[in-house]
């Protein structure tokens, strides 16, 4: 029998929904979706032994001579997905991956953010996040041809995918997940959901589960989704600004102080929450900005912020205090801008609550607000002589700053830093190597 009420629900749902098969699923280091499919009548065994697979398979988990690892389910995961067949049904459970001997595989990204959730937990508070994920929906995987010429928020013809978005927020409802908000987004065929906001495992699972669903009903109706942070230098890159804050056990947002004498409703663990953010996003963008591409995206006069900075109604900072019901203590947080949808969400959550809690425990003072002065207008040459720190812009350099962190390696661990470092570097440099059409027009015939 089944040891715990979630695992009772499981075996009791696969015979009453006519699920022939449960899928596996985790993620790699950089968060691309894996999965195996076990029959129900292995589930038992699986919630208490776990199910073998060859981890040399997966990218950044083992080497061929340490290949052997277990795969547990978390039965409070389980869904039937709503776009197989209701007979013959298929569900999904999240795994947690685990070494022969039981221990915790340190190479497993939703076990890093468990980590940092549970040392949140031994500090008294609860980590929760509301990201919100722009997309773009392409004719197909070949090229950036769009579907429409919409802009924010429009409606009518100038929004041809508002099917596309229904359909997709009705299957993530289907599968538990709530939506706060949908629209077209700024750019031509760009869109955004709104997850609502929630603790940071459940939200991790949910990010990755909602970025499959967006692919699955773009595939669905013809046409293909992608979370390229730049996909062609003429629109809008697509951003993932997480909105987050922490809560005591009985519910309160330990963020809100309605006298805070800077007007900004924020507390003082808030105040070092942010600061401790601020300090070290140089060293963790190269987890919430893991590709080449997403420095393509970062750039001056673009919508996404480059530099170290912070204000309540300038968007052009790094981290801007939401002020939509500046009197409620539910609504206060925090925004953090420059992170992108590529990201792996459980490693992106993971080094933002670490920097967070640093913040707290090292009782980081704040810097100045910049509410005033568009910074988007600013290069990063003016920036700097300004004072203000900028984000690393490039890969090359985020992931230089990454090696050299010992704070990273601290928060995610020497197998995923050195990975991250190893495969990264590699990236940069095999990027370095590449002779673009840029360089072609711009040197070929005059040089």
């Amino acid at each position: 029998m089944a040891t715990n009420p979630n695992q009772d629900f499981v075996l009791k749902t696969i015979e009453s929904r006519d699920v022939h098969f449960v899928r596996f699923w985790f993620t790699d280091v950089l968060g691309n979706m894996k999965s195996f499919a076990v029959i129900p009548s292995e589930l038992e065994d699986a919630f208490t032994e776990g199910m073998g697979f060859d981890g040399s398979c997966i990218e950044g988990f083992g080497s061929t001579v340490e290949s052997d690892m277990l795969a547990f389910p978390d039965a409070s995961t389980f869904q039937v997905l709503p776009w197989r067949p209701s007979t013959d049904a298929v569900a999904r459970m999240f795994c947690d991956i685990r070494l022969p001997d039981g221990s915790t595989f340190e190479g497993d990204p939703r076990q890093v953010l468990m980590r940092m959730v549970a040392k949140a937990q031994d500090m008294g508070y609860i980590f929760n996040v509301g990201p919100e994920l722009e997309y773009y929906y392409f004719k197909d995987a070949n090229g950036t041809e769009v579907l429409d010429r919409g802009g924010y928020f429009d409606l009518t013809s100038l929004d041809s995918a508002s099917d596309l978005r229904r359909d997709t927020v009705l299957t993530l409802e289907k599968m538990g997940i709530p939506v706060e908000y949908s629209h077209h987004e700024m750019g031509p065929s760009q869109h955004e959901i709104d997850l609502r906001f929630t603790d940071a495992i459940s939200m991790a699972d949910a990010v990755m589960t909602y970025k499959l669903v967006v692919k699955e009903i773009a595939m669905k109706h013809g046409v293909y989704a992608s979370f390229m942070p730049k996909p062609d230098e003429d629109i809008p890159g697509s951003g993932m600004h997480v909105h987050q804050s922490l809560s005591d056990f009985d519910g309160r947002n330990v963020f809100f102080d309605a006298n805070d004498p800077m007007g900004y409703g924020l507390s003082q663990v808030a105040k070092h929450y942010l600061a401790g953010i601020l300090k070290y996003a140089p060293e963790f963008t190269l987890v919430t900005n893991q590709y080449v591409n997403s420095y393509k995206r970062m750039i001056a006069g673009g919508e996404a912020p480059t530099y170290v900075s912070w204000a309540k109604h300038n968007r052009s900072t790094l981290v801007r205090i939401p002020g939509y019901r500046p009197d409620s203590e539910a609504s206060c947080r925090i925004e953090l801008r420059s992170p992108d949808p590529a990201a792996n969400p459980y490693l992106a959550f993971a080094v933002m609550l670490a920097a967070g809690l640093k913040g707290i425990e090292e009782e980081l003072p704040l810097m100045d607000p910049i509410e005033e002065r568009d910074l988007f207008r600013l290069s990063r040459q003016e920036l700097r002589q300004m004072g203000l720190q900028t984000l690393p812009d490039s890969l090359g350099e985020a992931v230089e700053l990454f090696a050299n962190s010992e704070f990273m390696r601290e928060t995610l661990g020497d197998h995923i830093h050195g990975y991250l470092v190893k495969e990264k570097r590699a990236e940069w440099n095999a990027y370095q190597q590449s002779v673009t059409q840029w360089e072609r027009d711009r040197y070929l015939a005059v040089l």
